[in-house]
């Protein structure tokens, strides 16, 4: 099974734990659990990332940490702040992918970018021996 590159999460590990506290407050292991659950197993985020970013975050002040009433827990909950984060990162997502996409082959499918490239190359090359023969 293809695992998820810690790199190419990374700069989204935040969007997914707001999603989380969206809706309800939270603590670490439920969180975890939830994104595990959530993406089938494919991502399970390592406790060290989890309350990185649980400290980055709360820093910048898109999730507050309280204690739980009934138990010794930490939760979390999100900010106003945290949900207008959460919004821009849910629209950069989807230019990340537009962009991305672009570079993602099909299987078996040939890249037309390289017959462009090497016409533009060509193209390239006659203008510039046409400029140098004008000299």
């Amino acid at each position: 099974m293809i695992e998820i590159s810690s790199d190419v999460i990374r700069g989204y590990n935040d969007t997914m734990i707001l999603y989380i506290l969206r809706n309800a407050p939270s603590y670490g292991y439920e969180i975890s659990k939830n994104i595990k659950s959530m993406t089938e197993g494919k991502y399970i985020i390592k406790e060290t990332t989890l309350y990185s970013a649980f400290t980055r975050m709360e820093k910048n002040g898109f999730i507050e940490a309280f204690s739980g009433e009934e138990d010794r827990r930490t939760y979390y909950r999100i900010t106003d702040a945290g949900r207008k984060f959460y919004d821009e990162k849910c629209d950069e997502w989807e230019l990340t992918k537009e962009v991305v996409e672009k570079f993602i082959a099909k299987k078996g499918e040939i890249s037309d970018s390289t017959e462009e490239n090497d016409q533009n190359d060509q193209n390239d090359q006659k203008d510039q021996n046409d400029q140098n023969e004008k000299v």
